[in-house]
């Protein structure tokens, strides 16, 4: 049998490093030292192990680091790598730690002062190359590159494992034009803003590729440059010799490196066990100990680690930034869980929590709807696998459903249990956590249990990771959270209750699996505020948190208790109104059709609107029936062509009915008589709170069809509905923001904003110049292109160009601040409001154009957005307390929409209720926050929603 060739893998650690750092949020350890990128250091070679043996696994391997950040080369052009920043502060202490992490895998880890980790590594895949090894080097920089190739069958190629591809003479060709020998001397005229080599002034990389690729040499392409017609090109070229040559030098490896250890040492003989955990332990990442535990025991090689699970492939790193070690946890098991059935085992639970003075709590309900959900037990947690559930609704599974006649199971009471729970579940002294808390309260608070404090891991997570794992599980439902965190699956509702024609209650679901399920959410709950409340302090949470989203479960959760009161008579005369509009529409759009067919049917409006009438635009989609959205449709519209307008009409007074008219009876409440609103505090990725059963924030506002609407909205009787709304928040956070001293001094003076853009954009106001200037105003908050604002102002794009090139002139602050928000965003990951709310955007360096303009344009508007709702929400937070203060106990806030709040009070209280109100919303950012321009609240009162307006 012939000997195995020896294949030398050589990793380029430094890169490894800053990958870590910036994939992964800020960590400490036991001792508080910063080990964030330690930490992911150790993940990725662990999971780089795994991977290497699952492939062609390395009978060598070694690490290869920079040792400091000057080499020869400085010798050489002082200016080199000269761009470069500091390491950040909280990484410098980290360095030595990764180097341990290295040692701690029992891997060679080498470095060499004066020496760049590049020549080291390409001194070591000569010499192994010499020997007739195959070298790969675990890295993508392109410098590396020039080494691709083989000599005498021993080859060396290099892996980008953050693509998990190989790179090889193809590869390299395809990035560069011309072959690996040559890859340097396209690099010396090009240059490299990274690292400060100066290249030639001008040329690209397509231009440096062609130049080298024709003339097969950096010294053949500028020797020819004296006979090249005159031209820009020839004459950089001839200017910049010098710098192209000495460009040359700089990236050029050095390839006979004193080699500190010889390769032979490198050989992979396993890894001990003893020091990666003694390492492992040390600095307190307990999730990795504890897969090491689970492994082998003593591993043969590393790749027996199983590090999967802390690394996950995506559109850059921001989706695992959200991983961090646990702490120390056994595994969940449901067959530690009690029935509580008695009465004395309840009090036993309930002691424990005081003592505790922190409980995790779910409830169990027949409904998703709290305002009517029946309450069928409750679950509580104290630690991991602790938890009990508290069953107190079920009936008798197998012995007749809820036939009167069947023998209900051993349960507590529910008006004796909840009675003793009611001192524990508002004891100021023990903190209760809940997932999505805004549920259980409103539950618990219709059987007159009132819960405080508390906890909700569902908000923790939203305020450390709003927006990052965009597409890949960056949700915040709890077994999200659990899959994604704690790497465990709960059991799933249709698990336990089925699905379909065979689908049982929950309160018919048999005790010891309804015990395991609830359980279980309890126990999981603990676990996640284990995890994810210490990382708020870490990665800079805490404000948002505590400041202004935790506060405000009680208050959107009352709010939504309070529901609104619906004019029934008025929504089911709207409702005929609109079905004798929609009938009379249809006949209209069949006689120009000249046939009948289903106007709410995509399939036969597009075969109408493309083959029978020929209207040009049409597209099929992957279906085979063309497009018939709204915009296709504004376009045929826009040509003048009445069919498509028409059909617009029916929609949107189909959808109104449906959505509104007609829904709103269906929901109106049978117990209160008024419509309940589910308010959702991580709808939005910038913290606006979205509504849903019903949406009442997509009401049309301006339409006389919205405010149609909007007047069955209405108060009880000898009351008043008020409506307290922002002026133009969003322009006056932008002028505070972006430092705009013309917006400033405009707002300050009361002036109308529009109108003084119109000044200054056209030099006129007039209605024209003004609705020009309010459109242009918001859509260059919402980073619009020249293309979007061209559509909206129904003028060509270079039109639309010269007037945001003018907005910019006239108001450069906001140009500044576009450009700087951009910056950091792409920098840091996330953009971030006056209150530390962060909205990370995943794709801000996505290949795909579309997705990275959209994160642009989103981040762009995020952080005067999130100020925004922030703002509204901090108002909210205090609005009760001040009129209540006040001695106005009859006033009820029942609404928030967008940037305005609904209160319903009696008459006789407007007076004195109007400027408390007026003054919490205008004075909300303060202290935390003091803006350069005011905030203007406009009030209204009246006897609906649309009078008050």
């Amino acid at each position: 049998m012939a000997d195995q060739k020896q294949h030398l893998y050589l990793v380029d650690g430094s890169s490894y490093i800053f990958r870590a750092y910036h994939r992964l949020p800020p960590l400490t350890d036991p001792e508080g030292t910063p080990v964030g990128a330690v930490y992911g250091y150790t993940t990725m070679l662990w999971k780089l192990a795994e991977d290497l043996d699952a492939a062609d696994g390395p009978t060598h391997l070694a690490v290869i680091l920079d040792k400091d950040s000057t080499s020869f080369r400085n010798e050489i052009y002082p200016e080199y790598k000269a761009n470069r920043p500091e390491p950040p502060e909280d990484l410098r202490p980290q360095f030595p730690l990764i180097r341990d992490a290295t040692r701690a895998f029992s891997l060679p880890c080498i470095e060499e002062a004066g020496l760049e980790a590049d020549d080291l590594i390409a001194s070591y895949a000569r010499e192994a190359q010499r020997k007739g090894w195959d070298v790969t080097i675990v890295s993508s920089d392109k410098d590396l590159m020039q080494l691709v190739g083989e000599v005498d069958g021993a080859r060396i190629d290099m892996l980008d494992t953050m693509k998990s591809q190989r790179i090889y003479i193809d590869e390299v060709e395809e990035k560069f034009g011309v072959k690996p020998e040559l890859v340097g001397d396209v690099l010396a005229l090009m240059g490299d803003s990274v690292d400060n080599i100066p290249g030639i002034y001008g040329v690209g990389p397509k231009t440096a590729s062609k130049l080298i690729s024709e003339h097969g040499s950096l010294t053949a392409a500028l020797d020819h440059a004296p006979e090249m017609k005159k031209s820009k090109l020839k004459e950089r070229l001839i200017e910049g010799r010098e710098n192209a040559e000495m460009s040359r030098v700089l990236v050029t490896l050095k390839e006979d490196c004193e080699l500190p250890q010889p390769i032979e040492e490198m050989k992979l003989d396993g890894v001990p066990p003893e020091p990666l955990a003694a390492f492992l332990e040390k600095h307190g990442f307990t999730s990795l100990l504890r897969r090491l535990d689970a492994g082998t025991g003593s591993p043969d090689r590393p790749n027996n680690l199983d590090p999967a699970k802390a690394d996950t492939k995506g559109d850059g790193g921001d989706a695992e930034g959200n991983r961090q070690p646990l702490p120390e946890m056994p595994d969940v098991d449901r067959s530690a869980y009690e029935t509580v059935q008695s009465m004395d085992r309840l009090k036993q639970w309930i002691d424990r929590a005081e003592a505790a003075r922190l409980v995790a709590v779910d409830t169990e309900t027949s409904s998703l709807d709290a305002m009517q959900a029946e309450l069928v037990g409750m679950s509580l947690a104290l630690g991991p696998n602790d938890a009990c559930y508290i069953p107190f609704a079920h009936h008798n599974v197998g012995g007749g459903g809820n036939d009167m006649f069947a023998e209900r199971p051993e349960q507590v009471d529910r008006d004796e249990a909840l009675e003793a729970l009611k001192p524990m579940l508002s004891n100021d002294a023990v903190i209760k956590v809940f997932q999505n808390g805004k549920y259980d309260l409103n539950v618990l608070a219709r059987y007159g249990v009132k819960v405080g404090p508390i906890e909700d891991t569902m908000i923790i997570s939203f305020d450390l990771d709003a927006g990052r794992g965009e597409g890949m599980g960056g949700g915040h439902g709890m077994d999200e959270l659990s899959e994604r965190h704690l790497g465990h699956t709960p059991l799933a509702f249709k698990e336990v209750c089925g699905t379909g024609k065979k689908a049982i209650p929950f309160n018919e679901v048999p005790l010891d699996r309804a015990t395991e399920y609830a359980a279980e959410d309890a126990d999981v709950t603990w676990r996640l505020y284990r995890h994810l409340k210490p990382r708020l302090a870490i990665e800079g949470g805490s404000r948002i948190y505590e400041r202004v989203d935790r506060p405000l479960i009680p208050v959107v959760a009352h709010m939504e208790r309070e529901g609104i009161k619906v004019d029934r008579a008025r929504l089911s005369k709207l409702s005929e109104e609109f079905s004798t509009e929609t009938a009379k529409l249809e006949k209209e759009i069949h006689a120009i059709a000249g046939q009948e067919f289903a106007v709410g049917s995509p399939k036969q409006l597009g075969e109408i609107l493309f083959d029978k009438m020929g209207f040009k635009g049409g597209k099929k989609g992957k279906s085979g029936q063309y497009s018939t959205d709204q915009s296709v449709l504004e376009k045929l519209a826009g040509d003048g062509e009445g069919i498509a307008k028409k059909v617009l009409e029916w929609r949107h007074l189909s959808k109104l009915k449906s959505t509104y008219t007609d829904a709103l009876q269906a929901q109106i409440n049978p117990d209160t008589g008024r419509v309940h609103t589910s308010y959702s505090l991580v709808g939005a990725q910038t913290g606006r709170l979205s509504s849903t059963d019903p949406n009442l924030q997509n009401i049309p506002i301006r339409t006389a069809i919205g405010r149609q609407i909007r007047e069955a909205f209405v108060p009880e009787d000898g009351n008043v509905l008020l409506a307290a709304d922002y002026s133009q928040i969003e322009l006056r956070l932008a002028a505070h923001m972006a430092d705009v001293d013309t917006l400033k001094e405009a707002f300050a003076n009361g002036e109308d904003i529009h109108a003084r853009t119109a000044v200054e954009m056209f030099g006129e106001v007039n209605r024209d110049t003004r609705a020009r200037a309010k459109t242009i105003n918001f859509a260059i908050l919402y980073g619009i292109s020249r293309w979007g604002l061209a559509g909206r102002l129904e003028v060509e794009p270079d039109e639309a160009q010269e007037m945001i090139d003018t907005y910019f002139q006239r108001f450069p602050g906001i140009q500044r601040y576009i450009m700087e928000t951009l910056e950091t965003v792409r920098e840091c990951g996330y953009s971030e409001t006056l209150f530390g709310r962060k909205t990370w955007f995943p794709r801000i360096k996505s290949k795909n154009q579309a997705e990275r303009q959209g994160s642009e344009r989103a981040a762009i508007n995020a952080p005067i957005q999130g100020t925004s709702a922030d703002i509204i929400k901090r108002a909210m937070a205090r609005m009760l307390p001040a009129l209540r203060d006040a001695g106005l106990k009859e006033v009820r806030m029942l609404l928030q929409v967008h940037d305005e709040l609904v209160f319903e009070l009696p008459e006789g209280d407007v007076e004195a209720a109007s400027p408390i109100i007026e003054r919490v919303m205008a004075e909300a950012a303060l202290p935390a926050v003091k803006l350069d321009v005011p905030l203007g609240v406009d009030i209204g009162t009246g006897k609906s929603w649309d009078a008050a307006h």
